[in-house]
């Protein structure tokens, strides 16, 4: 793995994620948009067809290798809604609160409130690698009505690791990421790149 790579992502509350995961392996991670790399669109119905459009969008923009998240929440009982949408679940602009607002109103007349968090992260050497390597990681939860706590991002006040009994808003970044999906995609990375 080079040790200077674009991330294909302007999602402030992932590229501290990665910062944080990414800190001991001495890689330098440039966010996308201090290469003046614009977002590209992710008109997929696949998180690995998503990332892969970014990862190359990026890689070609910049001329660096890329690594590129696309992740979501999953709902069994909205037939795996919001998936790909999770940023834009409640529609445009992107907004953390409509989309959780949006989601437990959804639930209220379903009995199974189980959720996991999924992500797919590619990486690619260049633009037009024939070999992209591909890892993802699936972190299973409930989601609750009501919001508990202060730290994470996204529908992490509502998502309840059972086990802990904590939100994943109310664990330490540490903790988050041993056990998060993206924390687990980026392990898994890490042992194919080796």
């Amino acid at each position: 793995m080079s040790k200077k790579i674009v991330l294909a992502s302007n999602n402030q509350g992932k590229l501290k994620e990665f910062h944080q995961i990414l800190a001991p392996l001495d890689i330098e991670l440039l966010p996308q948009a201090a290469l003046a790399v614009a977002e590209t669109d992710e008109p997929f119905f696949t998180f690995v067809e998503n990332a892969l459009r970014k990862a190359r969008h990026a890689a070609a923009v910049t001329g660096l290798p890329a690594l590129a998240d696309d992740s979501g929440i999953c709902v069994p009982a909205l037939g795996g809604a919001p998936g790909v949408l999770s940023a834009r679940y409640a529609g445009e602009p992107k907004s953390d609160a409509r989309n959780n607002q949006k989601l437990v109103s959804d639930l209220q007349n379903h009995t199974n409130h189980s959720a996991y968090y999924y992500c797919v992260l590619v990486y690619v050497r260049s633009a037009n690698d024939p070999q992209p390597v591909i890892a993802d990681g699936t972190w299973h939860g409930t989601l609750l009505a009501e919001p508990r706590g202060n730290a994470g991002f996204g529908y992490d006040p509502h998502f309840l690791i059972p086990e802990l009994q904590q939100t994943v808003a109310e664990l330490s970044p540490e903790q988050k990421n041993r056990l998060s999906h993206r924390g687990q995609a980026l392990r898994s990375l890490f042992e194919k790149l080796k």
